[in-house]
């Protein structure tokens, strides 16, 4: 099967990348267990995305992550669109286009469904698509959240943006309801190498069975646009310390 590799099952990578050869890198420093993003954002349309894309799979053995671009919800078709003619490892989604996206692709991606914090404890945001993100908020209980998620074909919920850790007690409350659900999750916003064990730590003391913690711009630089490899290997050293 063309899965996600998880380190000992559990956890995987997901960076960004400016280019095939910073791809690779990324892929070689993760020893695998990593998928880089590519924003659908960031082509004028869906067949540039997919003619640069398939560039990418060959090259990385289809480890990519089909992105919106900053969680932007405007990107929600393109991503569904480009992920239905390339079928990649991983797509990230908004909740409210999850079950559109999986009927396009069939069973096979790792798909996520986008919630968002909503400051409260046990509940997250799930009108997070272009309309419904604009109107007061829809906000869910997390397992019941999860179980709509399920039914539209989702396998783990992406939850951003986190601020880091500014969200602790809810990312705890997420952690757990994901964990007794046995359904994935995705940390997302803020996440540095500063911080990335802590996340981590909280989300697999809470036994969620697979975990794809989303680190983007903190470690890409500045000047070149690359995510730095010495931090991919930063984090991937981390996760084989705290994954037994």
């Amino acid at each position: 099967m063309d899965e996600v590799q998880f380190y000992k099952g559990r956890v995987a990578l997901n960076c960004l990348t400016n280019s095939v050869r910073n791809a690779r890198e990324i892929l070689e420093a993760a020893d695998g267990h990593v998928v880089v993003g590519i924003l659908s954002a960031n082509y004028p349309d869906i067949a540039s995305a997919v003619k640069d894309m398939e560039i990418y799979q060959k090259a990385v053995d289809n480890n990519i992550s089909v992105g919106l671009g900053a969680g932007n919800p405007n990107q929600w078709r393109a991503v569904a669109e480009i992920s239905s003619q390339i079928i990649p490892k991983h797509i990230n989604q908004t909740f409210t286009a999850t079950g559109f996206t999986r009927g396009k692709t069939g069973e096979g991606p790792f798909l996520n469904a986008m919630v968002a914090p909503c400051g409260r404890p046990g509940y997250v945001r799930i009108s997070t698509g272009p309309v419904s993100g604009k109107l007061e908020p829809v906000i869910a209980p997390v397992a019941a959240a999860i179980a709509m998620a399920k039914e539209q074909g989702a396998d783990s919920l992406k939850y951003f943006p986190m601020g880091g850790l500014k969200v602790r007690d809810e990312l705890t409350e997420v952690a757990k309801a994901c964990a007794d659900a046995d359904f994935g999750l995705e940390p997302t916003g803020g996440i540095t190498t500063e911080n990335f064990g802590e996340i981590l730590q909280i989300v697999l003391d809470a036994g969620v069975s697979k975990i794809i913690p989303h680190v983007y711009s903190s470690i890409i630089d500045q000047e070149t646009g690359d995510t730095r490899i010495e931090d991919v290997r930063k984090l991937y050293t981390i996760i084989t310390e705290l994954v037994k």
